[in-house]
């Protein structure tokens, strides 16, 4: 759920598909300063291969960000938020049946 949730975050941030089309821009500014280097054919091969290739390093960066990201603060977070609820309903039973001893008790001296 946690892994989700974050992998998610990053993925609609845009954060990669920036980095996409930035790299697509460069190169196909690349392509055209050095128009006469090239036949247009090989412009689109090289544009296509480059974006693709952008492609599957930004894949490989979101996974290794995610392989990578680390649960066990959240674990301690989550044990934490676990224990103190049940402490907390363990001391208000405590306090409830302190009521009703002190209430049996004066019911009992009258």
């Amino acid at each position: 759920m946690v892994i989700e949730r974050f992998s998610q975050n990053l993925m609609n941030s845009g954060l990669f598909k920036t980095y996409i089309a930035t790299g697509f821009f460069a190169t196909l500014l690349f392509f055209l300063f050095n128009s006469e280097l090239f036949t247009p054919i090989e412009m689109l091969v090289g544009i296509i291969f480059i974006t693709l290739l952008l492609k599957g390093l930004s894949n490989i960066m979101i996974s290794l960000i995610i392989s990578l990201f680390s649960l066990e603060n959240k674990r301690k977070e989550f044990d934490l938020k676990y224990n103190e609820d049940k402490i907390n309903a363990m001391l208000n039973e405590l306090v409830v049946k302190d009521i009703i001893d002190s209430n049996s008790k004066d019911s009992k001296q009258q």
